[in-house]
């Protein structure tokens, strides 16, 4: 009979190999030491920053919110928030901002992905056609503001139009006319730039996935809804925040335009801050920009919630 051999390990070996996974844990843990303090040490910079100039001031307006003034300090908690609520001009400011928005920033998300599918046929003068919508990328807001002032002033190029085709004249800036003009001028302006990211993300979804809709006899509408507009959820997300936000950032050329107290459909909540700044008032002005963040933060995070829902399945 063959003998069996041992299948037991030596001590020795044993303690060997313990040591080596020991040194080599600790190699491991100070190599992602080493790490994490290098990385702590770039982000730091760009920390410290955001820390000084958003989050600290942001603190800063939530309890100026809550004083009655920024020089005796008193706690008045909601006050000033009940306060604001009741201002008439507050309330005509908060309307026309949300109408406005609502107004321009679903046509700047569908007309800048129409252009993108239009442009993404290759149909001619297309580089004409795209440099028209680009082109208020530089152009400064002044001379955007002074191209407006020749079109639609009483006396404007517009006007002239339309007394040419045996109409009257419009006071563009001081009749309801004026948020079309608004909502005109916001187009134009972002047009373009939402075009290129819309352009850079049709480029980006998979033509394998195309073929296989065309070979299926998919039709070009169920293709886009089905196939195209899943791949640019994310990119359609985008685009919404940051129309959103140039919507709010609509007011210098209001501002230029029409000065402090426009005509009442553009009377925006810009224009009810920056007027408050200009009388000190800071409890309400910080009242108002925290309403404002809070609405803000809501509309945002509907709008993550559907994407996430709506996009999910092509992720990754």
């Amino acid at each position: 009979m063959k003998k069996s051999k041992k299948s037991g390990k030596s001590p020795e070996a044993s303690a060997i190999r313990h040591q080596g996974r020991s040194a080599a844990r600790t190699k491991s843990t100070r190599r992602i030491r080493k790490i994490k303090i290098s990385s702590g040490a770039y982000i730091a910079p760009s920390f410290l920053g955001v820390l000084a100039f958003f989050i600290l001031p942001f603190l800063v307006v939530i309890y100026y919110s809550l004083v009655d003034n920024p020089i005796s300090g008193n706690f008045v908690f909601l006050d000033n928030f009940l306060s604001i609520i009741g201002n008439t001009a507050f309330r005509r400011a908060v309307h026309n901002t949300l109408m406005f928005s609502a107004v321009a920033v679903p046509l700047a998300v569908v007309l800048s992905l129409l252009l993108a599918i239009v442009l993404e046929a290759k149909l001619p003068f297309r580089s004409q056609f795209r440099t028209f919508f680009l082109s208020p990328m530089m152009v400064p807001v002044a001379s955007i503001v002074l191209i407006w002032q020749v079109l639609f002033h009483y006396n404007g190029a517009v006007n002239e139009v339309l007394v040419a085709l045996g109409g009257g004249k419009v006071d563009w800036f001081k009749s309801d006319y004026a948020l079309v003009v608004v909502v005109i001028l916001f187009l134009w302006k972002n047009l373009g730039y939402n075009m290129i990211l819309f352009m850079a993300a049709l480029a980006s979804i998979p033509k394998d996935i195309l073929e296989v809709a065309e070979l299926e006899s998919a039709k070009p509408l169920q293709t886009f809804f089905y196939i195209k507009i899943r791949y640019l959820s994310s990119t359609l997300l985008f685009v919404a925040i940051m129309s959103l936000i140039n919507s709010f950032k609509i007011f210098r050329e209001v501002y230029l335009l029409t000065g402090d107290y426009p005509y009442d459909s553009i009377y925006t909540l810009q224009h009810f801050m920056n007027n408050k700044f200009k009388s000190l008032d800071y409890q309400t002005l910080s009242a108002a920009a925290v309403l404002m963040s809070l609405v803000m933060i809501v509309i945002i995070g509907v709008l993550f919630i559907a994407e996430n829902r709506f996009g999910k399945d092509v992720e990754g």
